[in-house]
């Protein structure tokens, strides 16, 4: 996942081979959610690709930003190297 000066944020994997798992990732540095993230495998040899989908969610104190604390995404496509 990219680097940013932008904060993190919380990807909820909501379906396939990671459903229910989370990740933290950066925004990027226009403010938006990643619009799609490559997440490896323990050995290297396979990433998932997801793509974010409608959910987000905010922090509880609404004071902290105008940017999401969560965002939920789906999975699209296993790729093999």
């Amino acid at each position: 996942m990219g680097t940013s000066s932008g904060g993190a944020y919380t990807a909820k994997l909501t379906d396939g081979p990671l459903e229910g798992k989370t990740v933290t990732t950066d925004f990027l540095d226009s403010g938006e959610p990643q619009p799609r993230l490559e997440i490896p495998t323990g050995g290297g040899q396979k990433r998932y690709v997801y793509t974010r989908s409608g959910g987000l969610e905010y922090a509880s104190d609404s004071g902290a930003s105008d940017r999401p604390s969560a965002v939920d995404y789906r999975f699209i496509e296993a790729i093999f190297d």
